[in-house]
């Protein structure tokens, strides 16, 4: 069996002016902070690994190793721009990176991985990007429109009702975009 691995990025705990930027549908910061810790844990057990894609906290340092001890899982961090609460707590994160390149066992591939680059920016073009290569970004809050011929999407908690997405829901939506290969022969 697979392990239960889940994608996330910008919950911006402790950042009050988000849910009026963002119109996160919260009427204040505690019941913001309250229902992402929630969301999270409904769906993450302790085994599970979780990469978040950036910006966990705005809070301060205390509080914001407060939300991490709080939350399930084991978490990978992709750094996004604003991490320097999260980053005082790096025992929390199982690792902290830039950038990943992810490779995940999918028997129903043809050389049995899924790729996948993990980056907090959305990029237009990456590494594999014509082979197949899935990339996973947040920094956005939903505001880029999603392109159908790109395997590319928003793991953000805007994007996804303020919960973690899981491998398996990434690739679904994966396999309803309208990629095709560049390099494909033609028929």
């Amino acid at each position: 069996m697979k392990p239960n691995i889940f994608f996330t990025a910008d919950h911006h705990f402790g950042h009050e002016n988000i849910i009026k930027f963002s119109e996160r549908p919260f009427a204040s910061l505690e019941q913001m902070n309250e229902e992402l810790i929630k969301r999270w844990n409904e769906r993450i057990g302790e085994n599970d690994t979780v990469y978040h894609l950036g910006d966990v906290s705005l809070g301060k340092p205390d509080f914001t190793k407060e939300i991490l001890d709080r939350l399930n899982g084991s978490i990978h961090l992709i750094k996004g721009n604003h991490e320097g609460a999260a980053l005082t707590y790096p025992k929390r994160f199982a690792s902290i990176r830039d950038y990943h390149e992810l490779r995940i066992d999918e028997p129903e591939n043809g050389n049995g991985k899924q790729k996948i680059i993990l980056f907090h920016y959305a990029m237009r073009t990456w590494n594999g990007s014509h082979r197949g290569v899935w990339q996973l970004y947040g920094h956005s809050h939903g505001t880029l429109p999603d392109d159908e011929t790109a395997l590319s999407f928003d793991v953000g908690v805007d994007c996804h009702n303020f919960y973690p997405v899981s491998y398996e829901e990434v690739k679904e939506i994966m396999q309803r975009k309208k990629w095709t290969p560049p390099f494909a022969p033609r028929n």
